[in-house]
């Protein structure tokens, strides 16, 4: 297990490994859009919406970034730069979601729209919250 630790965030505190476990889950994320159209085809639903595997590859790319940042903020959580550049992922992802959602109407809330949203809104409220503990 020792070896295994080491490899991990070394600050205290749980927000660091909760931006480390998106951040892999992101990176898987980020793998299937440029294999496939389904993950993407879930968050952007309505009917009259056609998702093409340049917008899957995209949105792929995109999440492929904001990983990195969220990596790097995990691994340097005490970083104020690295720390606000990873609340902007979360501000700008729930931005796109919701204004897909309420004025493009390219996305309708169901399961692929509510987990993004609610992972964004509890990450950002989660380190908005903690600012302190990390930055001084």
């Amino acid at each position: 297990m020792g070896n295994i630790t080491s490899y991990l965030p070394q600050n205290e505190g749980y927000l660091q490994y909760w931006l480390l476990l998106l951040s892999v889950v992101s990176i898987g994320n980020s793998v299937q859009s440029y294999l496939t159209t389904s993950y993407t085809r879930r968050i952007y639903s309505a009917p009259e919406t056609t998702v093409t595997p340049l917008h899957a590859r995209t949105f792929g790319t995109y999440t492929a970034i904001v990983s990195i940042i969220r990596l790097y903020a995990a691994y340097n959580i005490t970083d104020p730069m690295l720390y606000q550049l990873a609340i902007w992922t979360y501000v700008v992802a729930l931005g796109h979601f919701y204004s897909e959602w309420l004025i493009f109407r390219t996305a309708r809330w169901g399961e692929g729209l509510a987990g993004p949203v609610v992972i964004s809104v509890g990450s950002l409220a989660w380190m908005l919250s903690q600012w302190g503990q990390y930055i001084r």
